[in-house]
Parts: C-alpha cells; structure tokens; sequence
C-alpha cells in the first residue's frame, strides 16, 4: 500500500479547511491534520474528519439508473444512459424550443465544473433556463454588496484579520455549528482585548461567547441595523472626512436612518434602548471594527436591503476599505463563492461579468468560439425556475443539488420536480431528487478528482486527485463532455480539470474576478491565490489581460483590482518571491493576488463607496390569529445542506439522528407540551412534525428547525419562497406558523 498523502480540502463549507489525505489500511483513505494551510491550521470539525466515509460504495452510487417501464430505476450503461438523456433533450427542444430545457447547478461544484455548466447549457442547449442553489445562500449579500463597492467577494480581508480588529458584529451567524473551525478567530479576538457582538434571535453556541448578544425577533434585522445607524449620528460618533472623502450618497442614507429612533426600532425588534446603545459604543469606540453576515439577515425578502444597511453602519463609521475593518459575508457552501463568479447563475458570464453587458458576450463568445449573438440572454433565478417546472421548462439536468430537501415550498417543489417530462440527476447518492429522476448517473466525489474552488475569503484553492473512484463513475465534467458530443458539439468540453481552468482563466480575463494570473501551478505553491489576480498578455489567448485593477469593463476603478496601498505590511507572505517568475503570465513579477480589496479606492466608476438608502419594511408573512408563530431555519454541527452525503455517516446520525422543532418552554407550557413530545408545525404551504426541544435560548415567540431532513420533519415545507426583488433569494429566515400537538 502506497504511504503518500495528498494536502487537499475539505468537501464541505466555506472554509474549505486543509486535509491531508492518507490510505487506509482496509482501503480507501482516511483524513490526517494538515498544519500548513493558514485557514484552519489543523482543525477540523466532525464532518469533514468523517468524509471520506461517504467515499464508500456501501452508500454512494455506482452505476447509472435508468427510468424502467414500471417506473422503477434500474441500473444501465453508460452509453444507454447518455442515449436516453440526449433522446429526450433532443425531442423537447425540438417539440417546445431550448428554453424548454432547464439546468440547475449547485454552489458544490468545483469552479471547473460551475463554468463548463454554464458553457454547457449556452453552447450546447442553447437555454437561457439555468440557474444554482447558491441563490439561496449569499446572493442578497452580493447584490448589497455590489451596490456599495461595486465588487462582491464575500469577505474583502482574510481571516487572519479578524482577531487583530477592535469589535465584530456577527449578524445571523452560527460559527460555533456551521464553520466550528472558524469560531477560534473569535475566540482570538476576545483574548486579544477585542469584543464580540452576536446577532441572533437565539441564544446559540456562538452567541454564548459573545460580549453582547442582541436577540431580534425574526426578519427585524433591517430596523436594528438602522437603529443603531440612527445612534451613530445622535450620539455623534459619524467619521465626517473619510464619508466626505470616499463614499457618496451620505445625505439620503442618514435622513433614511434617522426616521427609525432607538424607542421605535425597540418596539419592532424586542431589543432594548440600553443594549442598542451599548453594541453602538462597542463598535465605535475602538479604531478598527467588521461586520460579517450570514444566512440570518440574508435570506429574507428584504435581505439586499437588510446588508445594505449593516453596509451604511460601517460607510458611516468609517469602517470599509481600511485595515483591519470592513464588511463581510460568511459564505456557506463549500464553493459558493467561485460557484457564482463563472458562469452557473441566470444573468452571468464567467469572471463575474453581466450576461446582457454587449462587451461581456463578446469577450466570452470570442474565448468560446462563438457568436455574442448566439448566446441567450439571462433566465430565470432558482425559485421561479424550480417553481416553471413542468410548465415552461418540460426537462431538468440537475448537478449538486437537492431541492426536494433544500428548496423553499419544498412539497410544491418536490411536485413540480413530478411533473416534469424528463429529469436526469448527477449525484454521489440517491438523494431525494435523484430518486424522482429518469436517469441516475454516478459522479465523482472531491477526493476522486482535482478541480479548484474558492473559499469565503475569495482564496482560490487546490483540491487534489487522492484515490482512483471505482469502476462506473465519472466525473461532471465527463457527463457533459459525454453529452455536447452526442448533441453535435465535439470540442470545447475537455475532461481535464487543468484544460477546463486554463480556459476558465482566459474567459474571466479583465472581469471582476479575474483569475487570468491563477494556474495549478501557483496554487500548489502558495496554499492558494486571492482573487483578483490578473496575469499579462500570452500568445493566443485573444488579447492582452489588464494588469492590476482589471475590471474597469464592469465599472470598476482603476485601484479597485490592486487595493493594498495602504497598508503594505498586510500583504500576503511572500507576494514578490522570485520562484514565481514564470507562473501566471505576468512576466517577471506575475501578479500575488489581492488578500484585502478596496485599501485604495472601491470598484465603482469613481472609486467611492456607495451608501443607499433604505427602510425597515415587514417580512413576507407576519403572525396573525390563525398562525401567531414566527419559524426560523438554520444548521446542526453534525449535518451538512440538505444531509444528502451527512446522513449517510454513521457517527454523524447518532449525533444527530432527526429533526427537531425548538421552543421556549412559555411556548412549550402554553400547548401543553413537554421534551421530546411530537409537534406539528403548521404553515400555509405545509406540515411538518418533529419532537419538541425545549430551551430558554430561543425567544418566546419564535420557534427553530434545521432543514436537513426529508419526510415528515422537512422544515422547507413550511417556507416561504417570498423573493428579495433584488436578488431573488426566497425568505427562508422567517415565516408564521401555529403550532399542534402531534
């Protein structure tokens, strides 16, 4: 047996924490620490020691299925699986038209992978329908955030930054269970004489070690953030000359977030004045400070709204685009960052550029081979494409995804996903959707291949081949090739994950996140390279890539690209080593990646941060009579997503085997229930039922379910797919329900 280990990542979250990969004595292999990358250091939380289990032919698929004539999935070929996909993709584009064929991506792929899937369904199905789940993870934050800086990276300064700031308001964040690894920089922080303030309607594990905790009602996180902006101004503690200097729209935002006094932003939230004024001088009056983002305040109908507020609190304390400050999003999926930046989404080309910008479609067309014109124009975001199944859309090509369990309205989904004439899943596992699927096919899991991803610092990673998948799996990347040659496009779809990249870093060339300076070879190297990184001009790339402070095609500043002028001691180690020379296409010197954006100037046509104006408007759905309950969705530590791979680990089940429905015990004591006894949750769109877990740490008129579980427990029954008008992100966070015995 070979004694090798390979430094790879992580299949799972945002962090993407190093691992290394080791065989294992009875076969396949098995994780050891791996010290050398700077993320995680070492840690890892439960799931990703026990990934490699789900690497098991006892638990993934094997072999195709197809759709048998009594209705049962039986295993196939490969070559009668790929025929049957392309013979009913073929017949209904030529009965309904391309857009009748729909694409759903998930923000787990690799970036080789998000960007051939957006090749695929332009180039080859010529479909304008394909959309990502990663709409349901950050996109409120990346429409806020482009609003303001005219860039979306999820977080604008590596991790390492975080204990080294003053004060960090985490807003609907739960490290301690989603990113375990990551709660040791807010534990540095406090040690470090820093405070922490968590935002979160329950008294989680990560708000337990918090200075303050504020807990709003659910969906008031817009009121509280404009509550304490309103406390800035009254208390005087505004930053008048970098707001004069760097930002615009000042005057707007201010008169917005004066109509919202602290008494009145108490009323809606249930937080008190006192603690109001206590997170304003915590955050204020140190000399750096951060806000950071998740789900919480995100995935609601007002979520670009309800960041672009939290925005406004940090433009007008002077507290973006400096050391050591900023606004920033704590990604969820494992690649939800990059997932998004190349091509997956429903308006977006590669290198985050517009689908309907003249110039984007040029540049993309001309890397692809093809004419502008021939490329549709955008689609339709995840929800409203899942919810034109069976409509418009006839079939569904599925990749890293499970919207039988993931999705909003999830019963009305999971019907739609039924009408359908045809839907083909590629999948490790029989998941939910993969079980309503006409044909199956088998696909490789991260430490069976090498691709790139991109974490939530914006850290373009190396993920590397560890072990041989078995005998009838293939990669994504191998299922499209497969198809585009059945449907007459022989070229252009290479299964080589390094030829897909090297096309990847030419497409996104001059883009915002431009990745033209990246190769595997630099990846390998340096534990990764922040984006953007621009590389120089190489012979028959189709023109010259624009050096630091590229993406000027998309409105960005010239500094927007570069922004590290400020403080040169916090560049990354090693930014100008000599042994680079070479790499990246850059000459001499290639480009080091920008770890901290916006030190210089922020990516707008004038270099200045945006304010925009908002106000506290109510969620979708408000409790009335018949349902007086506010519900709100999160994550287990011991589960992933929608637990399609995690519930399949032994150890992971018996930590947390099912779903649970968290009350306070007022709530509990008023229906007359006690711990462990079944609840049914009841919305307009469903019922689920689940045992009751009583706890103080959840407020009295709110109850909390995760989502991981299909069946009777399925949280995302009862959501509500009400979309933010901006981003299209479905209000997962906050919904009324009432409550019943079971």
């Amino acid at each position: 047996m070979q004694s090798t280990s390979t430094p790879t990542h992580c299949p799972y979250c945002a962090l993407q924490c190093g691992m290394n990969l080791t065989p294992a004595q009875q076969g396949g292999v098995e994780v050891r620490d791996r010290t050398d990358f700077p993320v995680n250091r070492g840690a890892l939380c439960g799931k990703g020691r026990t990934a490699p289990q789900v690497l098991s032919s006892r638990v993934r698929l094997t072999s195709p299925l197809v759709r048998a004539g009594d209705g049962t999935l039986a295993p196939a070929t490969w070559d009668e699986a790929l025929d049957r996909i392309t013979g009913e993709l073929t017949r209904i584009r030529a009965e309904h038209g391309a857009d009748a064929l729909g694409v759903f991506g998930g923000g787990g792929l690799t970036n080789e992978k998000a960007y051939a899937l957006g090749k695929f369904a332009r180039v080859v199905l010529g479909t304008s329908q394909i959309d990502y789940n990663g709409r349901f993870c950050m996109s409120s934050a990346a429409a806020a955030g482009i609003k303001a800086f005219g860039l979306d990276r999820g977080l604008p300064f590596p991790l390492e930054d975080i204990p080294r700031t003053g004060c960090v308001i985490l807003v609907g964040s739960n490290p301690a269970e989603t990113m375990p690894p990551a709660l040791r920089y807010f534990t540095e922080l406090r040690a470090n004489g820093g405070t922490l303030i968590v935002v979160d309607p329950r008294r989680t594990r990560t708000a337990e070690q918090a200075d303050l905790h504020l807990a709003p009602r659910p969906g008031t996180d817009l009121a509280l953030a404009l509550g304490l902006l309103h406390l800035v101004v009254a208390e005087g503690r505004t930053d008048e000359e970098y707001i004069q200097r760097r930002t615009s729209g000042w005057e707007e935002a201010r008169a917005a977030a004066m109509a919202h006094w602290p008494e009145y932003v108490e009323r809606i939230t249930g937080v008190p004045v006192p603690r109001l004024r206590e997170a304003v001088r915590l955050f204020c009056e140190p000399e750096h400070a951060m806000v950071l983002t998740a789900r919480g305040p995100e995935q609601q109908s007002k979520g670009t709204d309800t960041v672009g507020a939290w925005i406004n609190l940090c433009l007008a304390t002077g507290r973006a685009g400096r050391p050591l400050s900023g606004y920033g999003c704590l990604t969820g999926q494992g690649n939800g960052q990059g997932g998004r930046e190349h091509g997956q989404k429903a308006d977006q080309l590669p290198g985050y550029r517009k689908l309907d910008d003249p110039a984007a479609r040029a540049h993309v067309a001309g890397v692809w081979g093809v004419d502008p014109d021939s490329l549709p124009g955008p689609g339709r975001s995840a929800y409203e494409l899942l919810d034109a199944l069976g409509g418009d859309i006839r079939s569904l090509l599925l990749m890293g995804s499970n919207p039988v369990v993931s999705a909003p309205r999830a019963a009305h989904v999971e019907e739609r996903l039924r009408s359908l004439e045809f839907l083909a899943v590629c999948d490790v596992v029989l998941s939910e959707t993969a079980a309503l699927a006409d044909v199956v096919l088998p696909v490789t899991q991260w430490a069976e291949e090498t691709g790139t991803t991109t974490n939530l610092e914006g850290r373009v990673l190396l993920r590397r081949r560890a072990l041989t998948p078995p005998d009838g799996v293939r990669s994504d990347l191998e299922v499209m090739h497969g198809i585009a040659a059945r449907l007459g496009v022989e070229k252009g779809f290479p299964t080589d994950p390094e030829e897909v990249f090297e096309e990847l870093r030419r497409a996104s060339a001059g883009g915002p996140a431009d990745y033209s300076g990246i190769t595997y070879r630099r990846l390998a190297e340096e534990n990764g390279v922040f984006w953007p990184c621009p590389g120089g001009a190489e012979p028959g790339e189709g023109g010259a890539l624009d050096a630091p402070g590229a993406g000027r095609e998309e409105g960005g500043s010239p500094d927007a690209g570069a922004g590290l002028g400020e403080d040169a001691s916090l560049d990354a180690p090693g930014a100008d080593d000599p042994a680079r020379d070479g790499d990246g296409g850059a000459g001499a010197h290639p480009h080091p990646g920008t770890p901290r954006l916006f030190l210089d100037g922020f990516a707008t046509p004038d270099g200045r941060a945006r304010f925009v104006p908002v106000t506290h408007r109510a969620a979708a759905e408000e409790p009335d009579d018949e349902y007086p309950v506010l519900l709100t969705t999160g994550r287990v530590v011991a589960q992933y997503q929608s637990g399609a791979q995690t519930r399949r680990v032994d150890e992971l089940n018996a930590a947390a085997p099912s779903a649970f429905v968290e009350l306070h015990p007022r709530l509990a004591a008023r229906l007359g229930t006690a711990e462990g006894d079944p609840v049914a949750v009841v919305s307009r769109r469903g019922r689920a039922v689940a045992p009751a877990r009583i706890t103080p740490h959840i407020r009295p008129d709110t109850v909390f379910m995760p989502f991981h579980w299909p069946g009777a427990g399925r949280a995302n029954t009862l959501t509500n797919p009400a979309l933010d008008p901006t981003s299209r992100m479905p209000e997962f966070k906050v919904c009324a329900v009432r409550l019943e015995r079971a």
